[in-house]
């Protein structure tokens, strides 16, 4: 979504977009219910380690890394082959994502070079920063177009002053918009859906939307599929009002599906089966 020339709170108009309000809403909700369930009052801490370990488990999987949920608890070496390293960084991700708030407000385009640097996990010099003119991405999952460098570099500083300046725009707007430009830009070399969905996680958490990070929206998008999520991002690339609407839906939808998930967590922790 590029910013220029736009007005002052760019992100506000896409909250009145045709079923963006109803989206918006049924996000609220589905986040109150699973906050008022009585366990989340003795036990959150709990409820926030699952979610963040079925969050990475679905950001995994989007990146190509599908591994069964007890794998993923069971493993404790992820420098082996290449799955193995997606499933690491997004644990890694998930962990880390919530200490990151109080320089996210301040400085994001920071907290977005940080995401890639536990993300990769390498030394080389093209980690922990926007890539460079001639420098190749890979990201075989997401076939677009690849915005040169010049162009990424313009329109991440123009994200950066939107989270700066604040918004009036509800969570999941925020959250989504954050979320499908990075895709969208694919600013770094490598690992660039493990960053944007970890950015997401950030906007829901320091929105105060989900501030005890247990609504994993990363669940809901492996739920729904690749396919659907691809589909959902053309969407947001077409820059239509019905595409950009489709995409926030498609966002709440993803997040609404993480909070079930956390709920069932609830409920077995309340049974004593977990």
């Amino acid at each position: 979504m590029s910013t220029t020339g736009a007005t002052a709170d760019p992100l506000a108009a896409l909250g009145s977009l045709p079923g963006v309000a109803e989206s918006v809403e049924s996000v609220r909700k589905a986040v109150d219910r699973v906050y008022g369930h009585r366990i989340m009052r003795r036990r959150s801490t709990e409820i926030t380690a699952e979610a963040a370990l079925r969050g990475a488990r679905g950001s995994a999987a989007l990146s190509g890394a599908d591994w069964a949920l007890e794998e993923v608890r069971r493993r404790t070496d992820f420098s082996g082959d290449a799955e193995a390293r997606v499933v690491g960084g997004a644990l890694r991700l998930s962990a880390e994502a919530g200490q990151l708030l109080s320089i996210w407000r301040q400085s994001p385009l920071r907290v977005l070079a940080r995401l890639h640097l536990i993300a990769a996990a390498g030394d080389g010099d093209e980690v922990g920063r926007p890539r460079q003119t001639g420098e190749a991405v890979d990201e075989p999952l997401i076939e677009l177009p690849l915005p040169d460098a010049a162009e990424v570099s313009g329109r991440l500083e123009g994200l950066a002053d939107l989270v700066i300046a604040g918004t009036s725009a509800p969570a999941l707007v925020t959250a989504a918009v954050m979320h499908g430009e990075l895709l969208a830009l694919r600013p770094f070399v490598s690992h660039n859906g493990l960053v944007a969905r970890a950015a997401e996680r950030i906007v829901l958490i320091g929105s105060g939307l989900d501030p005890k990070a247990v609504c994993p929206a990363e669940v809901g998008y492996a739920e729904l599929g690749r396919a659907t999520y691809l589909a959902a991002l053309d969407g947001y690339i077409s820059g239509t009002p019905e595409g950009m609407a489709a995409w926030i839906a498609h966002c709440g939808k993803a997040v609404e599906l993480g909070v079930r998930e956390s709920t069932a967590v609830c409920e077995a922790l309340q049974r004593g089966a977990a």
